[in-house]
């Protein structure tokens, strides 16, 4: 389903797409309607929610963790909840069947009503079950926190050989590439409107950073962001000299580009929910982005050498 998502533009296509299923069954209401058939209340909020979920768990991409997707689940339940209760006459038709069913009204409500609540119980108790078993078998592949980078990577049409590669910013006043830039300027302020070309980009990278980053990687990017314990493994902590400090500028340029999406196979894919950056931010804010972190930990990247 990833192949249907251009680059740049899911949101909106998202958007459409939920905007088309909803005038599908807005259209579709009406022409039953028409014909004297129209759909029940609760069969059209069944529906609705079906519809949501397939979208969010089949259609969207890259795929949303399940934590999310069940609060978007939770809300889209709620909102439909005040829908139908909107007024007396709509929330009456739509728990008419379901009173049915209670009272046994009929002998296939009946029949209803014995399966629910024979099935339901057993399948929450198997589901209970099978969740707290104690399991013993040994996981499916070891994981590596920091997998193998390939030779070179390709963002935005550009193709970046990983070795060789440095990060544009990371630059003194002359334009020059600097590796002593960062410690010559690790106690300056990026606020100051004197500051040098450098720690501008950094302002530029720390403003990026807190735009899109510091919901799971925190404000101090120490992995405590106020989303980070929906996740497991949480997000990486970058004040941690075991993550940003043991890697080299360009290997972070990568993973950061391609998410946990791009993890090799010794990776241990899906074990890491970040998103491939390339496709919400330009090749420039991710350089930036990454200057920001070592700038603000106080780390360097290490170098192929």
């Amino acid at each position: 389903m990833g192949k249907i998502w251009i680059p740049g533009a899911m949101p909106v296509e998202l958007l459409l797409i939920l905007a088309a299923v909803f005038f599908a069954f807005v259209a579709g209401g009406w022409v039953l309607k028409k014909q004297g058939r129209p759909i029940p209340k609760f069969w059209q909020a069944i529906l609705i929610w079906i519809a949501a979920y397939v979208v969010l768990r089949y259609v969207l991409y890259p795929p949303i963790p399940s934590a999310l997707l069940k609060t978007y689940m939770g809300l889209i339940t709620l909102v439909l909840f005040l829908l139908v209760s909107s007024d007396e006459e709509s929330w009456t038709e739509f728990k008419d069947p379901i009173l049915k069913v209670l009272r046994g009204a009929t002998p296939g409500f009946r029949s209803i009503r014995t399966i629910t609540f024979v099935a339901l119980p057993a399948l929450i108790a198997f589901g209970t079950y099978d969740t707290i078993v104690p399991k013993f078998e040994e996981p499916i592949e070891l994981r590596t926190v920091h997998p193998a980078p390939p030779a070179s990577v390709k963002v935005a049409g550009k193709t970046f050989t990983l070795q060789t590669a440095e990060n544009p910013f990371r630059v003194d006043e002359e334009g020059k590439y600097s590796r002593d830039i960062q410690q010559q300027h690790v106690n300056d302020n990026p606020w100051d409107p004197n500051a040098v070309k450098y720690m501008k980009y950094v302002r530029e990278g720390g403003a990026i950073f807190f735009q899109n980053c510091h919901f799971c990687h925190g404000d101090n990017l120490d992995g405590r962001g106020m989303f980070a314990f929906a996740f497991n493994p949480i997000p990486a902590n970058f004040t941690d000299a075991g993550t940003i400090a043991q890697l080299q500028e360009t290997f972070v340029f990568w993973r950061v580009a391609k998410g946990g999406m791009g993890l090799p196979r010794e990776g241990f894919p899906w074990a890491s929910v970040m998103p491939p950056w390339e496709q919400h931010l330009t090749t420039d804010e991710m350089w930036k982005v990454i200057m920001f972190e070592y700038w603000h930990t106080g780390f360097y990247p290490r170098t192929w050498d």
